[in-house]
């Protein structure tokens, strides 16, 4: 932390010497207390507009109104940790704002910072938070996204924005952040004066761990530690949202009393258990598989209905289904996985959105992996799992009947013959399967903790950093160890140091980036030259900049080594970057082409 404040200071004070003009523009930003009426006009709006509509009686509003009215009772209390557990379609996202807000602004707290795991879930958040806040006062901060994008760029106070979120982005001096996971803990544990900069941000704010039930068990323990010591010592109060809260109050042991987890000690919960939220959202019928089932069966049962969405666990099987359905103008089939490049999953996603609210598309079937499980804002009847985790499933089952307008949507459960489960994703399943024998209500939130203790139990560490002998919890316990007789056995603390920040990653990225030749829907409506053409143009003749690259972002797409050495046949490098030099190679439905085949197939 301290680190963090001298690089800051130390950059700060460089720049309004060296580039006054420059430094000017990180003034004049709104304070919490500015925005709150915003947030209030918003929902009253809101609820103006479901008058309107004749929809006041609608059960699922007058929950999500008294949600929002248990945020703002319960903002008052004191910093802390706390937990607001709402079943999908409940208002999660507007409720955790009105209690983050007014709590920032009881406590004097000073920023909010929104943390998601997914980019697809951040770019709805942010867009939500910019229609609330304007987008002057809410920074988006993850490695695709690209602020030219939503500024006018022929005008100069656009310009001038732009310029503004790019220095904001350095050190997190902004009312309302949005940003990932990853940026979030990965900086919280370098070792580095660039991530580390933002990071004294963090005092006296506010976080909002939205969807927390990803956070990946692996690393769950040096997580829990830094949130611990944030809230501590450094003013941070932190909430944590989903449908399906993982544990982590108490300490967690195994069948030998041996603790495996050391979690928080107190975590308050907003929504008292009398609500009874999980029974009153109840939209959902849900129905396990007791057979396996092939590709060609679960695409025959999708058949059966107009409107229906297909969640798998893996790329290949959401391909294999989806080849197997149906295409033809009476219907609108979509594939969805990261195969598909971030402009093309992004315009996708709005692509289902939009068709779902357009009384011509009749018959709409989507087949997707777990990128649209959980916190994506749509909508079917009918919705298709195949088997993973309780948490898992239970975010899928939100896709589902999620407004409510039909009594109850069905969700399927299913096993497939040609795939096999390994790795975290048994450990999750096999974690489900047992908790299914001992409790009646799958959905319940018994089962939900039930589950997840029975997850942690089988889960073989909570914190794989460990490294010669040490874990993350003792290679950062020794830097502050001042016994005589043990440090000269210790290796430095700038050494240490440097062990903890190689060590934590919450994605094991070994991935390599494409670029691929993605047609962006303006552009095919236009005929336009595409503006990934430019790019790679670009990229031939100019030096390889920080700019250029983050324009790249939302055409590139991350595959295994395995996977490239199938395509480097079909691949160049353009100033050290991965191009994709076979149009056909990459399909405007399905994304990147593993190889000639699927061209035939098609």
């Amino acid at each position: 932390m301290l680190f963090s404040c001298l690089v800051d200071a130390d950059r700060l004070d460089t720049e309004a010497f060296m580039s006054p003009e420059q430094a000017s523009l990180r003034k004049g930003k709104k304070t919490l207390q500015e925005l709150e009426p915003l947030l209030e006009k918003h929902l009253a709006k809101l609820k103006c507009s479901i008058r309107e509509n004749h929809k006041e009686s609608n059960r699922v509003n007058i929950i999500r109104n008294q949600v929002q009215d248990e945020c703002r009772k319960k903002a008052v209390c004191a910093p802390g940790f706390y937990s607001l557990t709402v079943p999908t379609g409940g208002g999660k996202t507007l409720s955790s704002l009105v209690w983050a807000i007014n709590h920032a602004i009881h406590h004097g707290k000073r920023r909010i910072v929104i943390a998601i795991p997914y980019t697809s879930i951040i770019v709805q958040t942010a867009q939500v938070l910019r229609d609330i806040f304007g987008k002057e006062n809410v920074l988006e901060h993850h490695s695709n996204v690209s602020y030219e994008s939503f500024c006018d760029k022929d005008d100069n106070d656009e310009n001038k924005l732009v310029q503004q979120m790019k220095l904001a982005t350095e050190n997190w001096d902004y009312p309302i952040i949005v940003t990932t996971n990853v940026q979030l803990f990965e900086s919280m544990y370098s070792n580095k004066p660039t991530p580390c900069r933002k990071l004294h941000n963090l005092c006296n704010s506010v976080l909002i761990l939205d969807e927390v039930q990803v956070l990946p068990t692996q690393y769950l323990q040096p997580i829990v530690n830094a949130l611990k010591t944030y809230q501590r010592l450094f003013g941070l109060s932190v909430l944590f949202t989903t449908a399906s809260q993982p544990v982590l109050e108490g300490k967690i042991e195994d069948a030998f009393s041996r603790i495996k987890l050391d979690g928080i000690d107190r975590i308050t919960e907003i929504i008292p258990i009398e609500f009874d939220l999980h029974n009153k959202l109840r939209r959902v019928n849900l129905f396990f598989d007791d057979n396996k089932s092939s590709y060609d069966e679960i695409a025959d049962r999708m058949v059966q209905y107009d409107r229906v969405l297909c969640i798998v666990n893996t790329r290949k099987t959401a391909l294999e289904i989806y080849n197997r359905l149906p295409k033809d103008e009476h219907s609108l089939t979509i594939h969805l996985s990261r195969m598909m490049c971030q402009h093309h999953i992004r315009e996708t996603i709005e692509r289902i959105k939009s068709a779902l609210n357009d009384s011509k598309y009749k018959i709409i079937r989507v087949v997707s992996t777990q990128l649209i499980e959980a916190g994506v804002d749509i909508d079917f009847p009918v919705v298709f799992r195949q088997e993973a985790g309780l948490d898992s499933i239970i975010q899928s089952a939100g896709r589902c009947n999620r407004e409510g307008v039909i009594e109850k949507g069905d969700t399927y459960v299913f096993m497939l013959k040609e795939t096999r489960l390994r790795g975290t994703l048994n450990l999750m399943n096999e974690a489900r399967k047992d908790v299914m024998d001992i409790v009646e209500d799958k959905m319940s939130l018994d089962a939900i903790y039930k589950y997840f203790n029975k997850l942690y139990q089988s889960t073989p560490t909570f914190d794989k950093s460990n490294q010669e002998g040490y874990n993350m919890h003792e290679m950062l316990e020794d830097v502050m160890d001042e016994i005589p007789s043990t440090r000269n056995a210790m290796p430095s603390i700038d050494f240490l140091f440097k062990m903890a920040a190689n060590n934590f990653h919450l994605i094991d990225d070994d991935s390599i980036g494409v670029v691929v030749p993605y047609v962006t829907d303006e552009e095919k409506k236009k005929g336009c030259k595409p503006y990934i053409e430019k790019l790679i143009e670009e990229l031939k003749t100019a030096v390889l900049s920080y700019r250029l690259m983050k324009e790249l972002g939302p055409y590139m797409i991350n595959i295994k080594e395995h996977d490239y050495n199938v395509l480097e046949g079909y691949l160049i490098k353009v100033n050290g970057v991965n191009v994709l030099d076979y149009e056909y190679m990459y399909s405007q439905e399905t994304g990147l082409r593993m190889s000639f085949d699927e061209i035939l197939i098609k």
